[in-house]
Parts: structure tokens; C-alpha cells; sequence
């Protein structure tokens, strides 16, 4: 017996009007959004950046949050500890590159000099800390200001960024370009 899909799921099907057919799929649509969590906002207009700074502060919608100089978010692993870096293997650093220290890691306005700091990494490259967290960009941060790795638990553990006083922030949210 062959069942014809657009008769058993589309627009009418079970007896639902088109209109109704709509209406419960956007209402469906709420529902899964609102399931999610956290609130999602757009950027109006890309952050001012200085890309002379390493580590510098962008506005977000849960507050200040550490950045690049170039707008990139960073991020903390909750699995790293002060000293040692689990992300290691090669999934993980090509979603959550390492932020490499340079020779001379300028700080911007709002952030704390004394916190930042460093770790060597297993394959010799030295990592920027920031209160005792090693800092990570994340791959699908495409533009100047994005934050699409807030509170993802991914590698085996969850990513969150971090505040000027170097503490992690739980508050799912995302910012889109």
C-alpha cells in the first residue's frame, strides 16, 4: 500500500486547514526555541577592535566578556586546570584553537594585567591564560563579536566565556553576525 507524503504530513493532512497547519508549526517553532535556552541576539554593528591588544573586553548581552583585540570571543574548558590544557587532541583544537601567546601580549581597557599568564602545551606552543583559565577562540565564531560557543558541551566538557574578573559565565546566550 503506498501512502502518499504530502496527503499524510502536509498542509490538511489529519483533517487541519492550512492555516491551522502553519500556526501549530510556528507555535512548534516556539516551543523547541524556548526549550534551548539562553537568548540569542544579532549584531547590530561589529565591535571596535585593536588588534595591537592580545586580550582586550566586548560588550555581550549577559555583560563584559574577554575578548581578542581583533573582536574574536574566548572562551574557558571547564576540564583545563591552571597548568594543563585538555584540549589536546587534533578534533578539538581545530573547533577551539589554543590562543597562542606572542612576544609582547598587550592587555586593553578592563582587563587585569596581573591575570594574564601562560602555559606550555604538549606541543611546545604556549597558550594564554587569564586568571588560571587557558583561553580558546571557537571555529564557528565567523565574525568580529560572535559568540556561538557559550555553554556548548563539547570534547568533553563545556565551553563558557569569560568576565574581567576572570570568572567563567554560566548564562547560555549566543550573538549572531
Amino acid at each position: 500500500m503506498r501512502v502518499d507524503a504530502v496527503k499524510a504530513f502536509g498542509p490538511g493532512a489529519h483533517g487541519l486547514s492550512p492555516w491551522r497547519t502553519v500556526v501549530l508549526l510556528v507555535g512548534l517553532g516556539f516551543v523547541l526555541t524556548s526549550c534551548v535556552g539562553g537568548s540569542v541576539s544579532t549584531l547590530i554593528s561589529p565591535p571596535t577592535t585593536n588588534p595591537s591588544f592580545s586580550l582586550t573586553i566586548q560588550h555581550s548581552p549577559v555583560g563584559p566578556i574577554l575578548a581578542t583585540g581583533d573582536g574574536a570571543t574566548l572562551y574557558d574548558f571547564v576540564p583545563d586546570t591552571p597548568t594543563h590544557s585538555a584540549c589536546v587532541n587534533v578534533g578539538c583544537v581545530y573547533q577551539w584553537p589554543p590562543l597562542l601567546a606572542s612576544d609582547a601580549s598587550q592587555v586593553g581597557p578592563g582587563v587585569t594585567r596581573s591575570f594574564v599568564g601562560t602555559l606550555k602545551r604538549p606541543d611546545g606552543s604556549i597558550q594564554l591564560t587569564y586568571n588560571g583559565h587557558p583561553l580558546y577562540l571557537y571555529i564557528r565564531d565567523a565574525k568580529a563579536g560572535e559568540v556561538m560557543g557559550q555553554a556548548v558541551d563539547q570534547n568533553g566538557g563545556l565551553w563558557y566565556v569569560l568576565s574581567p574578573s576572570g570568572k567563567e559565565i554560566h548564562t547560555p546566550f549566543s550573538v549572531s553576525g
